[in-house]
């Protein structure tokens, strides 16, 4: 049989490259080189890289995204993307890969570059019934002061950067004085920076991909964090944060933010292993979808792979199927 090439891309433009280097280990050690042929292409501001055994940096050719090896093109025939933030996650890579006719295992590259939107794939999942927190929407160009926020928002509100994730430059607000440095904070991150109002409740957060044509709910992960909110140090920091993966949680409630997550899924066009953020408003009984993850990190610290695990497949059989629906699109 021969065997299919893969290009896994890792790295990235911006500092959530830290991540996916860490996720890269993880994807590495588990795809499964008895049916793929894998060549690891790092993507950094230097160039487009692939590393060979002896440590020889090749050079991508970006006209058709080959590279040769002793004298020899090699082509892809499918693209496993592994890249946090720009451009893995916002839809550049996708646009690219799509003018190259090559198949890729993330969402399309709308689908991507509307979810990398923090505030626009809440418009859309609220305009498709699903509920989320009421926010602001500012922009570096037209500043709008923290008293007029203020007017609009009640605290404690979130400030994060609109574009990104990793909860980089992120902070949770509960005075007005904290306001206007939270949002230089973000501003530092992005141009664009969402104020969102906090909702009190359990934090829950699913995986959801699709094999086999079938969208597939990953087991629900509760997230319990040491700090006062899931932030930077709580995703990526050992015992900073208890994740109880099957969360602990009656039926009804886990039934409302599975069919929550596979309405997301769908409401977005979403492909490949998504990762969707979820409140539990225990007073309204509703969850509240906060965001949507479309690379979401396969660390050994994140979550995706505590969840798989907890399905009962292996992280092999996972990204064999991550790799095999995406020739179907």
């Amino acid at each position: 049989m021969i065997r299919k090439k893969i290009a896994f891309v890792t790295g990235g433009y911006s500092g959530e490259a830290v991540i996916s280097y860490k996720s890269a280990i993880t994807i590495e050690n588990n795809l499964d080189k008895e049916k793929y042929d894998v060549y690891k292409i790092d993507i950094h501001s230097t160039g487009w890289w692939f590393e060979t055994e002896v440590g020889e940096e090749v050079a991508v050719d970006k006209n058709d995204f080959s590279i040769k090896i002793n004298g020899e093109k090699i082509t892809f025939d499918a693209v496993l993307i592994g890249i946090h933030g720009t451009p893995g996650e916002d839809g550049k890579l996708q646009g690219y890969f799509d003018l190259l006719k090559i198949p890729y295992t993330s969402c399309s590259a709308a689908a991507s570059a509307l979810t990398f939107n923090k505030r626009y794939t809440v418009a859309v999942a609220a305009f498709g019934g699903i509920n989320v927190a009421k926010s602001l929407h500012i922009f570096k160009h037209s500043p709008v002061t923290a008293e007029a926020i203020l007017q609009q928002l009640r605290l404690p509100v979130f400030v994060k950067p609109n574009n990104g994730g990793s909860s980089i430059g992120m902070s949770k607000v509960t005075e007005d004085s904290e306001l206007a440095g939270a949002l230089e904070k973000a501003f530092k991150e992005d141009d664009q920076v969402l104020v969102e109002e906090f909702i009190k409740g359990r934090e829950f957060t699913i995986g959801v991909f699709k094999s086999g044509g079938n969208i597939i709910t990953l087991p629900i992960t509760e997230v319990i964090p040491k700090n006062d909110f899931f932030d930077y140090e709580a995703k990526y920091v050992a015992g900073m944060s208890n994740e109880v993966t099957p969360a602990v949680v009656d039926e009804s409630i886990a039934d409302k933010v599975r069919g929550n997550a596979k309405r997301a899924y769908e409401l977005l066009d979403c492909r490949g292993v998504v990762r969707i953020d979820f409140i539990y408003n225990e007073a309204t009984g509703e969850p509240y979808m906060l965001e949507v993850n479309t690379v979401p990190g396969q660390s050994e610290a994140s979550i995706v792979p505590q969840q798989v695990r907890a399905m009962g497949w292996t992280l092999k059989e996972f990204y064999s199927a991550l790799i095999e629906e995406c020739f179907k699109y």
